[in-house]
């Protein structure tokens, strides 16, 4: 094959006047149009659209586990291997001058606060307290719920949901659409990551599609999320006195439910519209700062011991039994009540739901990655958009969690953390741990802490949803749109929370996501397919001395 420099421009329509100066009105228009039909929907058909999507669901959830599974067992292996090969680990995400915008805190700060943030101070503790009383293993026999010997099964179902492969789905789109589009000059926006697959076709009706698809994944991905905000958020506010926002079953009300979303879009929407070298790196800044706090109370005043148990058995658990867990599905075999059948329930309302909810986040968070690391190396990029996070999620889970678990199974907690909301857990054991006065005051930090990340999280959506619009500009774009896409996200979160009902909202939000993540699935298995294409046509080129990116050469090279 006769190799030639790469494509290097791929001319995507934007309006030149009116409204929608800068942007792709097809992207723009029609992703408007299918969020706010969703939005609509659900709040004045509720029982309707709840019937249908859960059909929706249950069809996708019984027949893609495989998919989803194997999918993402791809994009861990991808991933890892760019960044060991020695020939694509030493790319640079730009060309060889381009040098890191941020610093490595700021850097790891914006990753962290946007990507898993709020996922956090949920999960943190309410996850590994789950899969300490119910997990495959359990279900299996091979251990007791409840009980010291089923500790170590905890925490490595949790750091499977948690660890290398969630942070895989954000690495292959983050840095699929980083190489394209800073080696070779194309638009920051996710149909330039297929250039190598598609060429130019993407200029027109496909990449629209594409870039469409990644909007409303988006939306629905950042719902899911800010959807188990508000619930721990309304928690929080309950916890240090504000009444009349949570229903009797102790989960957000209509009230609670527009209190907290005004409350985070009115904040996110300002952020947004500072862009990402101000609001949202101060924000990122002081969540880390403020996480730092947090999980320092907990290594000192937690059971550290415990949670240093928690630490080294669950990463070593996690590490020697991924390349089976990575891989395994769980099929029924027809009987009710049987081992296999609720062993394939179990996966279909955890790991299958997770993978989906990552691939829903990937285009955000890959996209906001990209944004962030021009001029990284792939070995730094997968180092600190994989391996660094997933270490941090499991220290979080060991100290958090394991404090949960240790007061609960050998200290005097009884049912009071335990028996709380998902949201509840954590506010429940500082106030255990610290009697009601200062209990209080840390569940003041905890609330301000969730606000930023929630703010952290929304803004980062906004400005990433407009920058696909605008067919990959960066720059913070007109008013109205960060306005329309602050109240439509908040709408999305707000519509189904309430449709759902008490106690159901969540779920709402949840069957909408897998429903919305499975177009993007295909397209990011197509983004891996394109990396590798690419990286190994650009090595072939080097070894040529062919042009590669955008930096010049010395000779004239004919360009396709």
């Amino acid at each position: 094959m006769s190799l030639k420099p790469p494509l290097m421009d791929l001319p995507i329509q934007t309006s030149v006047d009116g409204f929608y100066t800068g942007f792709n009105k097809s992207v723009a228009i029609y992703s408007k149009i299918i969020v706010s039909i969703l939005v609509i929907w659900a709040v004045v058909f509720p029982d309707q659209a709840s019937r249908i999507l859960n059909v929706i669901n249950s069809f996708i959830l019984a027949n893609t586990a495989y998919w989803y599974i194997y999918i993402v067992a791809l994009f861990l292996i991808v991933c890892a291997a760019l960044a060991l090969i020695p020939a694509s680990g030493r790319l640079k995400l730009g060309v060889e001058s381009d040098e890191p915008e941020f610093g490595d805190f700021s850097w790891f700060a914006m990753m962290f606060g946007a990507a898993i943030g709020v996922g956090m101070l949920t999960w943190a503790v309410a996850e590994p307290v789950y899969h300490f009383q119910n997990n495959p293993d359990v279900i299996a026999g091979l251990a007791e719920g409840g009980t010291a010997e089923n500790i170590r099964n905890a925490y490595k179902w949790s750091n499977l949901h948690w660890g290398f492969g969630a942070w895989a789905c954000y690495g292959i789109t983050g840095m699929a659409m980083a190489y394209f589009s800073y080696r070779r000059g194309l638009p920051l926006t996710v149909r330039s990551s297929l250039t190598p697959i598609f060429g130019k076709a993407l200029s027109g009706t496909l990449g629209n599609v594409i870039d469409i698809v990644a909007v409303v994944a988006t939306i629905l991905g950042v719902a899911q999320a800010l959807g188990f905000g508000v619930e721990q958020f309304v928690a929080g506010m309950t916890r240090i006195g504000i009444d009349g926002l949570t229903s009797e079953e102790g989960t957000a009300n209509t009230l609670g439910v527009l209190v907290a979303i005004v409350i985070i879009m009115t904040a996110s929407t300002m952020s947004a519209l500072s862009g990402v070298g101000k609001g949202i790196k101060m924000l990122s800044n002081i969540n880390m700062c403020l996480s730092i706090f947090l999980l320092g109370f907990f290594l000192i005043f937690g059971s550290t011991f415990f949670g240093l148990n928690a630490l080294f058995y669950g990463i070593i658990d996690y590490v020697m039994s991924l390349p089976k867990l990575m891989f395994q599905v769980f099929r029924a075999d027809g009987v009710a009540d049987s081992i296999a059948t609720k062993q394939e329930g179990w996966q279909g309302a955890w790991s299958v739901f997770y993978w989906a909810w990552w691939v829903a986040f990937a285009p955000f968070v890959g996209m906001f990655l990209a944004r962030i690391s021009k001029g990284r190396t792939i070995r730094e990029f997968v180092l600190g958009a994989m391996v660094t996070p997933a270490i941090m999620c499991f220290v979080w889970f060991s100290f958090a969690g394991g404090t949960a678990i240790d007061l609960t199974l050998n200290g005097d907690a009884g049912d009071a953390i335990f028996s709380s909301s998902d949201g509840d857990k954590i506010f429940a054991m500082v106030v255990h741990m610290l009697g009601e006065y200062w209990g209080w005051v840390m569940s003041v930090l905890i609330v301000v802490l969730l606000l930023t990340y929630l703010v952290t999280t929304a803004d980062s959506a906004v400005l990433i949803v407009n920058t696909i619009n605008a067919a990959g500009d960066e720059g913070p774009k007109a008013r109205p749109h960060i306005y329309f896409w602050g109240i439509a996200l908040g709408a999305v979160v707000a519509g189904l929370l309430i449709a759902g009902g008490p106690g159901g909202g969540l779920k709402a939000i949840q069957t909408a996501m897998v429903i919305g993540a499975f177009p993007f699935s295909i397209v990011m298995v197509l983004q891996c397919a394109a990396l590798i294409k690419g990286i190994w046509h650009d090595t072939q080129r080097s070894a040529a001395g062919i042009q590669n990116s955008t930096d010049l050469v010395e000779v004239a090279i004919p360009v396709e």
